[in-house]
């Protein structure tokens, strides 16, 4: 089962990307026909409030379902509980990407959300009020409990954007190689080990598409990809290299051991977004 998103939350700031960030998050309100939440972290003031509203009028259609709620406190705290107030499935963080604003954004306040949030988060890099097709789509293909819905959300979200092409990304640790590559013979061995290694992971995401409904593939082209290399660092980087216009990744796990390597996965890509980023709660 895909995940839904009846209820989206942003977080905004007056600053000079304000109009593009509610834009954005508006856009996505109508395209999964969802209430949308205005948190405003601060005080409310006659002017917050008139500029919020002359942006909301420029919007081109009519919103209806929206709600703006206004909270003074630790921005973490409020977002937090505010999506928790109102049911959010889904969370967007406006980002600005190489500017004053990025560590603020991506270094604390969404890291810290991303662990905590029980919804689903989108960060946003590169927010505008025109809107940016979104053509190619990368997803982890991870062997993870969460990974199938994961699959599963990315094609309802493609075919909602109008997504022409959705990459599945099998990232494949090198220590599963077992070989030591010290000689021409060590070399065939190894490359015989990571094409059983692909076929075994080939066959585990084919059958995870086997079970994607019918009315969400049409006009997209499915591509899967096997990577060696270091978990979230690969995909990241791969795409970036593909100009992918989204990259959908499981939220991280939030208790044992796997919580605790959690700084090494998603946190490579935090530090350096590729590209939007969706995480799958």
């Amino acid at each position: 089962m895909h995940k839904d998103f009846k209820t989206i939350s942003i977080g905004i700031a007056f600053s000079p990307n304000l109009r593009a960030n509610v834009f954005e998050a508006a856009r996505l309100a109508k395209l999964f026909s969802a209430k949308l939440i205005l948190v405003h972290v601060g005080d409310r003031t006659p002017q917050k409030e008139e500029i919020l509203t002359l942006i909301l009028e420029e919007f081109p259609e009519q919103i209806t379902n929206i709600d703006v709620v206004w909270k003074e406190g630790a921005p973490v705290e409020v977002i937090l509980k505010t999506c928790e107030e109102y049911c959010v499935d889904l969370l967007i963080l406006g980002a600005l990407k190489r500017e004053n604003l990025y560590q603020y954004y991506i270094g604390s306040i969404a890291r810290k959300l991303t662990r905590k949030a029980q919804c689903s988060v989108l960060l946003l890099i590169k927010p505008s009020v025109h809107r940016i097709p979104c053509n190619h789509i990368v997803v982890n293909g991870l062997k993870d409990p969460k990974t199938k819905e994961t699959v599963l959300s990315s094609f309802f979200v493609g075919t909602l954007l109008g997504a022409n092409k959705i990459t599945i990304v099998e990232e494949i640790s090198q220590q599963e190689v077992h070989v030591a590559v010290e000689d021409d013979r060590s070399l065939r061995k190894a490359t015989l080990v990571k094409e059983r290694i692909k076929l075994r992971e080939n066959s585990r995401v084919n059958q995870i598409l086997e079970e994607v409904p019918k009315d969400l593939k049409p006009g997209i082209n499915v591509h899967v990809q096997s990577i060696f290399g270091r978990r979230g660092y690969s995909i990241g980087h791969y795409a970036q290299v593909v100009r992918a216009d989204l990259l959908i990744m499981n939220a991280p796990t939030k208790s044992g051991l796997l919580d605790r390597i959690f700084p090494h996965d998603i946190e490579y890509i935090l530090s350096e977004l590729p590209t939007d980023v969706l995480i799958i709660q």
